[in-house]
């Protein structure tokens, strides 16, 4: 792997951002973490999952909020087309509003649940939810914080695996960025269906390849950062739809709404949403490495510049023989979509960074009034039945 990218802390530090900035700077190395945390836990992991998988009447629910949500979205798919069990991503925020559309007394289910911080009200009513509303349930949570309510609430229990992930992946800042990525990495390795060795390779291959986007793409994404676009639109297919959405999410964030972000599909884009492109605005495709969905991708790519109506179009993802001069590209290993996610939210990470200081906002803490809170507050848990 190439030397770290360390960023200028003390820069950072005067502009409010050096907790944000080393938080997306440390992900490669934290992958790599992730991968002996991983191999240190795979008896204990396969001990707790045994044929679950296997068997097509037992469900598997991925849940979080905000984004922990979406990381349900980008591996419950490419889970579910592996295996007989029913997979599907759900976010809390649904669960706990709508719990009798999704939950069944006597269908085994299994909550995988994703949590930063594990103490925010949504993550242990849904936890509780389940346990009161479904006769067989188990509980997987993947979490950044030992501390936590989640996993202090699981502990000796029969019924709940508790998976932590490297310590520093616990976001000391606003925005939830490495601790996404690795609870994203840890559920496709523990749930995939090739053998472990495998697994954990390939989060030692994204680590390299993420190291080398963090250097060569960060002048160019500091460059892009200064432009004063009032709007982003993100587009992705499939599991990327989900990532586009969180990219959106990260810009909102950090810039306090103050750059209006949106995300769609590259097909749906074009029934209506399309409206909302003129010359204050910059499109991001995310680039698929399925080769059906780049042909679409290209497709949209090519009429949007055709059409000259957007402030910039550019597209991130693998490299490819039609990508314009000004794309962000990278030789990406052969993996599906939802494993090299990482390695292109990692620039809409650092554009969301560099955007926030452009504003002269302070990214580690985007509403100093407490509009918006790191950990979710004000919510009154209501009670089903």
């Amino acid at each position: 792997m190439d030397a770290p990218l360390l960023p200028d802390l003390s820069a950072w530090q005067r502009l409010g951002g050096a907790h944000t900035a080393e938080e997306i700077a440390q992900q490669p190395a934290l992958w790599g973490e992730l991968a002996q945390v991983l191999e240190q836990s795979r008896e204990r992991i396969d001990a707790f999952l045994g044929d679950w998988l296997r068997q097509p009447g037992h469900r598997v629910i991925f849940t979080g909020a905000g984004s922990s949500g979406f990381i349900a979205e980008m591996v419950a798919d490419q889970i579910n087309a592996q295996w007989p069990a029913d997979v599907r991503a759900l976010h809390t925020t649904s669960l706990l509003t709508h719990p009798s559309l999704y939950l069944q007394h006597d269908r085994p289910t299994l909550l995988v649940s994703f949590a930063r911080s594990g103490s925010s009200p949504e993550s242990m009513a849904a936890v509780e939810l389940v346990r009161d509303l479904v006769e067989h349930a188990r509980f997987l949570d993947i979490t950044c914080n030992g501390e936590g309510e989640l996993a202090r609430r699981g502990r000796d229990r029969a019924d709940t695996l508790t998976l932590l992930m490297p310590p520093a992946s616990c976001d000391r800042a606003f925005a939830m960025t490495s601790s996404l990525s690795c609870m994203l990495l840890a559920a496709l390795a523990v749930f995939d269906a090739a053998p472990w060795p495998q697994r954990l390779q390939r989060l030692h291959v994204l680590a390299a390849h993420a190291q080398r986007a963090l250097t060569e793409w960060d002048a160019d994404v500091t460059a892009l950062a200064q432009q004063p676009y009032r709007r982003v639109i993100y587009l992705g297919s499939g599991p990327l739809e989900s990532l586009a959405r969180e990219a959106a999410l990260k810009l909102l964030e950090l810039t306090a709404g103050r750059v209006l972000a949106l995300a769609n599909t590259p097909l749906g884009f074009r029934h209506g949403p399309k409206s909302t492109v003129d010359g204050d605005t910059l499109v991001v495709l995310l680039r698929s490495a399925d080769a059906v969905a780049r042909r679409y991708d290209q497709d949209l790519l090519d009429e949007l510049r055709r059409d000259g109506i957007a402030g910039r179009v550019l597209s991130v993802g693998p490299r490819a023989r039609d990508q314009a001069d000004d794309d962000f590209a990278l030789d990406a290993p052969a993996l599906p979509d939802p494993w090299l996610a990482p390695l292109w939210l990692s620039m809409a990470q650092r554009y969301a960074l560099q955007r926030s200081a452009a504003l002269g906002l302070t990214p580690d803490n985007p509403f100093p009034d407490g509009t918006v809170n790191r950990v979710v507050q004000g919510v009154t848990i209501h009670r089903h039945g």
